[in-house]
């Protein structure tokens, strides 16, 4: 789902399976907190110019637009993860340093502008948070999909 090319990235992902076999993916949901963590991000750093959001393949229109034509079927069984944190803060810590989009977000913008992308994560996980006792726990929804590659004609 990480990928400049997501017709390309599909188009080898079938191209390497062999016929009547699966593929496998995990895809987190545009309306899910990581889809929405993607939002927030695009809000403040934009996307290289014809790149489509990663949270497009958590849609099962975008999957079925992949993946429909080389397919017998595709599955798709929703799924949550569970983000457990100390607190907002501790997150916010912790995803600056080690996950990408968010050390490049801050790092292209300006006191200012990390202060309104600071305020805008931590109401997104106030959103989603599911706990009042000053930890987090955010359920970030997924799809399970397999898609099942016809077999040789």
């Amino acid at each position: 789902m990480f990928t400049p090319n997501q017709e390309r990235a599909a188009g080898e992902l079938v191209r390497v399976c062999r016929p009547g076999g699966k593929i496998g993916l995990a895809n987190w949901t545009p309306e899910g907190f990581i889809g929405q963590l993607f939002k927030t991000i695009g809000r403040h750093v934009s996307q290289p110019t014809g790149v489509k959001s990663p949270a497009l393949w958590g849609t099962q229109a975008r999957l079925n637009e992949l993946f429909a034509a080389h397919s017998t079927r595709i599955d798709i069984t929703p799924q949550t993860y569970a983000w457990r944190y100390r607190s907002a803060d501790h997150w916010l810590d912790m995803w600056r340093t080690v996950y990408g989009p968010l050390q490049k977000a801050f790092g292209t913008l300006d006191s200012a502008g990390q202060d309104r992308l600071t305020a805008e994560l931590l109401a997104l996980i106030a959103r989603f948070n599911i706990v009042d006792d000053g930890t987090m726990v955010v359920h970030g929804d997924y799809l399970e999909v397999v898609v099942h590659k016809r077999p040789a004609a």
